[in-house]
């Protein structure tokens, strides 16, 4: 099974994907860390690009995050299941917040090694106030296309009550086969 979980910075898309990957057994990968080096480098387009079509291709994973323009499209396409992960927006700065706090005591799950957590949170902040131009309603309505088609199975994650329950159907074996309107 292949599973990508996408969505605003701070909605707690790294600790769902974790969950996911124990409950399936499927490898977790989080995008930042194959995107990003250590201290706060950046991979190259060309090398993040290769790295990601390799990571796609394989038969199972939990994929936490987005990646590029480029490679988000490639993502949602490989993906078997869709977690779309947006909570009402002031929660989401609230845990980008919560993480800086946190950070120097527990560094934050899916976040490179080393890597400067006070411009991570600044730039969180930015793709927060720029989120509604990302993640359209037209891009929802896409989503709940593919939902209402069963070519692929959709979750959308508003809150811990919707997280709990996709985990409890992952852990109850219900995500391993295909809707019956897809077969």
């Amino acid at each position: 099974m292949k599973i990508a979980v996408f969505g605003p910075p701070g909605g707690g898309k790294s600790t769902l994907s974790a969950a996911l990957a124990q409950a399936t057994g499927a490898p977790l990968v989080a995008l930042d860390l194959v995107q990003y080096l250590p201290g706060g480098g950046q991979l190259s387009n060309e090398a993040f690009h290769a790295r990601h079509a390799e990571i796609i291709s394989q038969p199972a994973w939990v994929i936490d995050g987005v990646g590029t323009a480029q490679t988000f499209p490639e993502l949602l396409r490989a993906a078997d299941v869709l977690v779309y992960v947006q909570r009402p927006m002031l929660l989401h700065y609230w845990w980008v917040t919560k993480r800086l706090i946190k950070s120097p005591f527990a560094k934050p799950l899916g976040w490179p090694e080393r890597s400067p957590i006070l411009r991570g949170t600044l730039t969180s902040y930015r793709y927060l106030r720029l989120s509604e131009r990302f993640w359209t309603p037209a891009f929802k309505g896409r989503l709940r296309a593919w939902q209402a088609s069963g070519e692929k199975r959709v979750f959308f994650i508003r809150s811990q009550r919707d997280a709990e329950a996709l985990l409890a159907a992952v852990s109850q074996g219900a995500l391993s086969s295909r809707p019956a309107s897809a077969r």
